[in-house]
């Protein structure tokens, strides 16, 4: 049975063939067979992906090799990944959200300007639905788009093959007639249509969803509902019209960039004591989420307890009224997730701050951000935290650029005065 033209030429379906005869695929510099000389181990030194000719559609014996900027039916928010991108997230299918997005960081730094650019995010449900059509769980999924072409040959054959009677249909079985076979254009269409899922999976998804919680509160309520002709409950509605008795609490926003000063794993020994430590010289095993508490007289004479996080992945639209600092190294890939992804226009509204050694300028794209971002510098690491006293220096002089952009911002007890 010969295979469609269009299956042979996508590099999905060679990938995917490739995964599920367990067969890896080669890494090259060349769009040549590949040889000692040009076979790589490293995705980010790689510009061609080669698939072994005895597990391809190529039954010439010739080797499919494809170039990772190929654009590919994986479709992210309309734009098209392309094969480096897909590749990037079936070697990492077991990492977590956090690992997957740390992994991506450092694989678009060294991915050299001639290597064809940058490896695009691609969302958890996404990889989950491009997993199981990788590796032969599913045959299609909404974030790939249908091959054009693909399989019309097959389902010729079969129909030619049905409608001389070479071999069988589906047989029926209706009024005890089980001779009686499907026509081969009616396979054709059965092939084409999407299953449908009933009330259940159509509720819960593929995951069961545990609604104990909900059933609780609603328990709460239908105890309390008054009896006919009986006041409202008093108990209802003052605890509706009761305000949450926890504040806001402000967020502070890192850059997750490997070359920044500050990350999760020393952030809170410098804005907290007030002494710098490098990155490398703390625990590596940082959490995603940091707290800390710190007094500003001009907001709220009680401590304010502060959340520091280095990534946008769990943000909802209403935490961004509440961020009241970005901490960036001047790379712009920085803020492609944020509520303003120009940089001048998200420093407007948010105070940034970037963090560099004693001695050298800011990058030139900081400086052109104009004042929405403070630059400041420490002194440079020499093995000990002893006689750094100028880090306290530094670290008040950032906490009172918080302090002024929340009181403009008009933050009180409670949490923001306004919506950015």
């Amino acid at each position: 049975m010969a295979t469609a033209q269009a299956e042979l030429e996508d590099p999905l379906c060679n990938l995917r063939l490739s995964i599920t005869s367990g067969t890896t695929p080669i890494l090259t510099t060349s769009a040549d067979t590949p040889s000692a000389a040009t076979t790589v181990s490293s995705l980010a030194h790689a510009t061609h992906i080669t698939f072994n000719a005895e597990v391809t559609f190529d039954f010439d014996g010739h080797h499919k090799t494809f170039a990772l900027t190929e654009p590919t039916r994986m479709v992210v928010v309309d734009t098209t990944c392309d094969l480096r991108s897909v590749y990037f997230a079936w070697q990492n299918k077991d990492a977590e959200t956090l690992e997957y997005i740390n992994e991506l960081t450092h694989l678009n730094e060294e991915l050299p300007s001639g290597a064809g650019g940058s490896v695009q995010s691609i969302p958890a449900a996404l990889r989950t639905e491009l997993y199981k059509y990788l590796n032969g769980e599913a045959e299609v999924v909404d974030c790939i788009k249908p091959l054009e072409g693909a399989g019309l040959s097959i389902d010729a054959e079969k129909s030619a093959a049905i409608a001389s009677g070479q071999f069988g249909g589906v047989a029926l079985d209706k009024g005890g007639d089980s001779q009686k076979q499907l026509d081969g254009r009616l396979l054709v269409i059965y092939d084409g249509e999407r299953k449908m899922g009933d009330h259940n999976t159509m509720l819960r998804g593929s995951r069961p969803v545990d609604f104990s919680t909900y059933r609780k509160t609603a328990q709460a309520f239908f105890k309390s509902r008054p009896t006919p002709l009986a006041a409202p409950s008093t108990t209802i509605v003052s605890s509706l019209q009761k305000k949450p008795s926890r504040r806001l609490e402000p967020i502070i926003l890192l850059s997750p960039s490997a070359s920044s000063l500050l990350r999760m794993s020393n952030i809170k020994t410098f804005l907290n004591d007030g002494t710098f430590v490098p990155p490398n010289a703390t625990d590596s095993s940082s959490a995603n989420l940091l707290h800390l508490t710190r007094t500003l007289p001009s907001i709220s004479s009680a401590p304010l307890r502060f959340i520091l996080v280095d990534s946008t992945q769990n943000f909802k639209p209403p935490y961004w009224a509440r961020v009241v600092a970005i901490f960036t190294t001047g790379q712009v890939w920085q803020f492609k997730s944020y509520k303003f992804t120009d940089p001048v226009a998200l420093f407007s509204h948010y105070p940034g701050v970037h963090v560099g050694w004693s001695g050298e300028e800011p990058p030139s794209q900081v400086q052109a951000w104009g004042r929405g971002v403070l630059s400041v510098r420490v002194d440079k690491w020499t093995g000990s935290s002893e006689g750094r006293w100028r880090d306290r220096e530094v670290v008040e002089s950032i906490w009172g650029r918080i302090e002024e952009g929340m009181r403009r911002g008009g933050w009180g007890r409670d949490g923001p005065g306004m919506a950015r």
